[in-house]
């Protein structure tokens, strides 16, 4: 498959991969919680280390895509993460487990620095912002399938076979993104030159605003499987929950979108940020797990492309390679420690709810600096 919907369909499967990869560490929370002894915290450091190797990988890595192309850094990327999630599957205990999750997370990062850029390459206007909330939602549907997998899998193969199941996921987007990519641009001296300073603070600010949305985003999915089982509720609840909550992202991600291209950015923004603020708190406080898991999976996914697509559009043309990896540094820097941090909340707790109600609290500063990019976007 090649073209430009070849390159979708490989980006795609790639962050289904990504989404995959990342999940297995949390759906299986409650069960090595139990067998290696983990606190809330540590498990909180086990799921963070996947995101760990994008403070030093990012930046360099669009830097890279500038002068070699996205084929030779994102293909590098694919096959990261299917040699880190074949490390975790032999793994014997948790330090073998994050140095897996921290091969695959290197390699994700390299996939998504590069993967608005790409998109922006092939398409633009409202079929960018489109194609963005496809990409974006994509990463949920893998989020999905590591809850409705963990059951068979570990009754077949134990643990392991998540582990394995991502390997098998990432190997797969690699053989269909090789034929889909573009050769290598011509090199210059001018590739390893960063973006102006304005551009670098629009994009900064946009990756904070990734950064505050995605701690509620991955709160409620790394938590919420520790909050249910905390309250007798059965892992076919848990799986059936997560299904509905990350399923449901995609088609809500896409007509966020189009939603954008049609009405503007700022009220998709408000309304997803809002529904997510409320959706991840609201199990900390009410058991209704089905009602939270349909609104975190609609209207609080809404503005999730939104955000990346911000972020792209933040940078000229030629600078998005570079203005991407700086987005994701910044975004890494800050959402590395975020599940620890949660968990530590959970901790003083003494109850995982804790870890929810601090995730939906660093969710809401989404919102302030989106209206801070406004303004220095603004002042032109």
């Amino acid at each position: 498959m090649s073209g430009q919907w070849g390159f979708v369909t490989a980006v795609a499967l790639g962050r289904v991969a990504f989404g995959y990869q990342f999940q297995a560490m949390a759906s299986l929370g409650p069960e090595l919680v139990t067998v290696f002894g983990l606190d809330y915290a540590a498990l909180g450091a086990l799921i963070g280390v996947y995101m760990a190797p994008g403070i030093l990988v990012a930046l360099p890595g669009g830097l890279l895509g500038r002068r070699y192309g996205e084929r030779l850094v994102v293909g590098a990327g694919l096959a990261l993460m299917a040699v880190g999630g074949l490390v975790g599957m032999a793994a014997s205990g948790p330090p073998g487990i994050a140095a897996g999750r921290a091969v695959s997370g290197a390699g994700a990062v390299l996939l998504v620095v590069m993967q608005g850029k790409m998109a922006s390459d092939r398409f633009e206007g409202r079929t960018f912002l489109t194609v963005m909330g496809l990409l974006v939602g994509a990463f949920p549907v893998g989020v999905g399938l590591a809850g409705l997998s963990l059951e068979p899998l570990v009754r077949w193969f134990g643990w392991p076979g998540m582990f394995g199941a991502g390997a098998a996921a990432s190997a797969i987007a690699f053989l269909l993104f090789w034929p889909s990519s573009l050769p290598a641009p011509p090199r210059s001296v001018a590739a390893w030159a960063m973006p102006s300073r304005r551009e670098c603070l629009l994009v900064g600010v946009a990756g904070l605003v990734w950064t505050a949305y995605n701690a509620g985003y991955y709160g409620f999915l790394s938590y919420l499987p520790s909050v249910l089982a905390s309250r007798g509720h059965p892992a076919s609840l848990t799986a059936i929950v997560l299904t509905i909550a990350t399923w449901s992202n995609l088609p809500a991600t896409v007509l966020g979108g189009w939603l954008a291209g049609r009405f503007g950015n700022t009220p998709v923004f408000l309304l997803g940020s809002v529904a997510s603020v409320v959706s991840v708190a609201g199990p900390a406080v009410v058991d209704w797990p089905i009602l939270w898991g349909l609104l975190f999976g609609t209207a609080a996914s809404l503005h999730a492309g939104v955000i990346v697509a911000i972020g792209t559009l933040s940078a000229r043309p030629e600078n998005r390679a570079a203005g991407m990896g700086l987005f994701y540094t910044v975004y890494y820097a800050g959402g590395t420690g975020l599940p620890a941090l949660c968990g530590l909340a959970a901790d003083l707790a003494g109850h995982p709810s804790g870890a929810l109600l601090a995730a939906a609290a660093i969710s809401a500063i989404a919102m302030p600096l989106y209206a801070l990019h406004r303004r220095i976007g603004q002042r032109g």
